[in-house]
C-alpha cells in the first residue's frame, strides 16, 4: 500500500483528488491538508511514502515544502502539482529533490500512475513542461540575489529583509540592486514579478 499524502489550498480539487484516489487499488490517502506548512507538519508525524503538493499554497508554497522536506523526510517521495509550467519552477523543483512534476491540466488517472512511478523510485516530468524548460533562459541572478527577492516578495522593508537574512541592509540593497539590474526591472518589486512571471522565485 502506498500512503500519500495531498496538500492543495482548494478544497473542491483536493476532495476531488482524495476521491479519485481512494478508487485506485494500492493507495491509500492518509491525510489531506490546505496549507503547506501544514504539509510539512503532517509528512513529519505520519511519514507517507508519497507527498502531492500543489505549487501556490498559503503558509508555504509547495516548492519551499518541498525543500524543507527533501532534508526533513528524506524517505518521502514528492510529487507538485502545478497549473504553472514556469520552467523555473521545474529546475526548483528538481534541485529540492522532487520526483515527479505535474500539470494540472493533466487527466486526473494519470496521478495515480505517476503516484506509483514515484513511490517505485521513478521520475515522472510532464514532456511539455521539461520541453519548456529546455528552451527557457536561465536565470540570470546569483542565489543570494534570489534569497533576497524571495524576502522581499511581500514588500518588507530593507531592515527587516537583512534581519532575516543575517545581512547588513547596504548588503541587502546590494543584492537587490543587482537583481534590478540584471532584470532590467524599475524597482525591487518589477524585479519581483519578473521573477516570479520566469518561476525563479
Amino acid at each position: 500500500m502506498i500512503r500519500v499524502l495531498l496538500a492543495d489550498d482548494h478544497l473542491l480539487i483536493r476532495e476531488a483528488l482524495v476521491l479519485l484516489l481512494e478508487t485506485e487499488d494500492g493507495i491509500e490517502v492518509v491525510a489531506d491538508v490546505g496549507r503547506g506548512d501544514e504539509a510539512v507538519e503532517r509528512v513529519r508525524t505520519l511519514r507517507p511514502d508519497v507527498a502531492v503538493l500543489d505549487i501556490d499554497m498559503p503558509g508555504m508554497d509547495g516548492l519551499a515544502a518541498a525543500e524543507r522536506l527533501s532534508r526533513e523526510a528524506p524517505g518521502c517521495r514528492l510529487i507538485i502539482v502545478t497549473a504553472h509550467g514556469r520552467p523555473g519552477n521545474l529546475r526548483r523543483a528538481m534541485a529540492a529533490g522532487v520526483r515527479g512534476f505535474l500539470g494540472k491540466d493533466a487527466p486526473g488517472a494519470q496521478l495515480a500512475t505517476v503516484i506509483r512511478q514515484v513511490a517505485g523510485g521513478a521520475r515522472y516530468i510532464d514532456p511539455q513542461l521539461a520541453a519548456d524548460a529546455l528552451a527557457a533562459e536561465e536565470c540570470p541572478l546569483t542565489p543570494r540575489e534570489l534569497d533576497a527577492l524571495r524576502a522581499a516578495a511581500d514588500g518588507a522593508p530593507i531592515s527587516r529583509i537583512a534581519r532575516g537574512m543575517g545581512l547588513s541592509e547596504g548588503t541587502v540593497r546590494n543584492y537587490l540592486s543587482a537583481a534590478v539590474t540584471k532584470l532590467g526591472a524599475d524597482n525591487r518589486h518589477a524585479a519581483v514579478r519578473a521573477a516570479r512571471d520566469h518561476g525563479w522565485i
